[in-house]
């Protein structure tokens, strides 16, 4: 029975990861080159926008949740480390952790909380955005990187069971 919640759990992660992962793809490869486009002030304000609309369950849940549902997976295979499944689950809820809930908390938040405080029409608005993207969509790359990289391991370790 511990068994089968595990695998459900570990279906459940990889595909909320892999949707976390897809969004944020999303963000490094178009969004954020189309914001760039934009003049200054309409890609600050589309961007600051943005950070306000995306505190949605829609989101918020997948994002979060998974964050949750990767530690409770990493502490599950823990108790299994001899086990080469096991070992996938911790290195999975690792990957997303750290890689996206982390680089988020650590480097994406800070960034939009200094971008939210951004006058989008004011005079340097246009130099503190050409810094604003690239940072930003660095950082944004690395949590794709992450999350897509915790739903493939997490994946692995279902196939492999």
């Amino acid at each position: 029975m511990i068994d089968d919640a595990i695998v459900v759990a570990t279906l459940v992660t990889a595909l909320a990861s892999s949707v976390v992962g897809g969004v944020f793809f999303g963000f490094s490869t178009f969004v954020m080159k189309a914001l760039a486009r934009l003049p200054a002030e309409g890609g600050i304000a589309a961007m600051q926008s943005i950070n306000i609309v995306v505190i949605t369950p829609w989101f918020m849940i997948p994002f979060v949740g998974t964050a949750a549902m990767s530690m409770l997976l990493g502490a599950a295979g823990l108790f299994g480390w001899g086990d080469f499944n096991r070992v996938l689950l911790v290195v999975g809820a690792v990957l997303y952790v750290v890689g996206v809930f982390g680089v988020t908390v650590a480097f994406n938040v800070p960034r939009n909380e200094a971008l939210a405080a951004i006058d989008a029409g004011s005079p340097n608005g246009a130099s503190q955005w050409a810094r604003f993207v690239p940072g930003w969509t660095a950082w944004n790359t690395v949590r794709t990187a992450g999350a897509l990289a915790s739903a493939a391991t997490l994946t692995i370790a279902l196939i492999t069971e």
